[in-house]
């Protein structure tokens, strides 16, 4: 048996095409929400790993010269030397580094007198990442605080 619509209906009420957007748009946001707490997981993951690489450059250039080079000879964005020793091709930026203010930007630091010890640390997006606490515990002649992500010489 078919149903047969009322006369003068002919569609949608305006009450039902307003459920199913805000229905839709409750589930972009979620949505959204989620992409960029991802995104800003992988700027985390990636700052990690830079600092990682660059400390086994200055680990490579510590065991060439037994002394860990000065702040000034770290230029991110450039080439890491020494003469015709390249330690690394291009020093990285953080990944949401701006040009126009050249922030954010990873750190180095010498530590102890002697060039012995060094410290980088770069700010993560996630503040509760568990590996800050970690970092900080292992580098704790750096002094940093959260939500800084610390590499040291170990």
């Amino acid at each position: 048996m078919k149903k047969v619509m009322p006369a003068g209906r002919q569609g949608f009420t305006l009450i039902e095409l307003l459920v199913v957007i805000s229905i839709i748009g409750v589930l972009a946001s979620l949505v959204l929400v989620n992409f960029n707490a991802a995104r800003e997981r992988t700027r985390d993951v990636q700052r990690k790993s830079d600092l990682d690489q660059v400390k086994k450059a200055l680990r490579m250039y510590y065991n060439d010269n037994n002394f860990y080079p000065a702040a000034n000879l770290v230029a991110w964005g450039s080439s890491f030397q020494s003469g015709t020793m390249v330690y690394m091709k291009i020093l990285p930026h953080d990944p949401s580094y701006q040009a126009a203010d050249q922030l954010p930007e990873y750190n180095y630091e010498l530590v102890v007198s002697g060039a012995q010890d060094f410290c980088l640390w770069a700010s993560l997006e996630n503040a509760s990442d568990g590996d800050i606490v970690k970092s900080e515990a292992r580098c704790s002649s750096c002094g940093r605080a959260m939500p800084d992500y610390v590499v040291c010489a170990d």
